[in-house]
């Protein structure tokens, strides 16, 4: 069995309104999230995987990416250690952002996702479950600004 590598990205897929794509989680109803995904051997860069995750979670690929240079670190669930070598326990997490000028309909992998929406980001901050992803949409509008100058 092949194990997970422990790095994974988090992408916040945006438009320049600062309005926030969430998808639900098929295996946990009720969880909203970001794009997410784990860094595989074949990625070249963790820029790659973000490119390859919001692709195959939402079937977007035209967008600017940008990394955000954050990184989380925090401990991998119970349920999903089995994933992971023996003596994991812990995930790295890098932060990117995906601005689309508006709001596209995503194309879900239903064994991933069964909904989205598209929400302000102060929605979205709120209907999250990951306490990383809550953060890193509390930053959007700073980020934003930064990236396109404007204050």
């Amino acid at each position: 069995m092949a194990y997970k590598i422990p790095e994974s990205v988090l992408v916040i897929v945006h438009t320049s309104a600062l309005e926030v794509l969430l998808m639900e989680r098929a295996a946990q109803p009720g969880f909203w999230q970001s794009v997410t995904g784990a860094r595989e051997a074949d990625d070249p860069d963790l820029a790659a995987t973000a490119r390859r995750e919001v692709r195959e979670e939402t079937g977007l690929s035209f967008g600017t990416l940008t990394d955000w240079r954050l990184t989380n670190r925090y401990e991998i669930w119970p349920q999903w250690r089995s994933r992971y070598a023996p003596e994991v326990t812990h995930n790295v997490e890098h932060v990117f952002g995906f601005q689309i000028e508006q709001r596209m309909v995503a194309t879900l992998d239903p064994a991933e996702h069964t909904a989205q929406l598209w929400l302000p980001w102060q929605e979205a901050m709120e209907k999250t479950f990951s306490p990383t992803n809550r953060d890193a949409i509390w930053q959007l509008p700073r980020r934003v600004r930064a990236q396109t100058g404007t204050v």
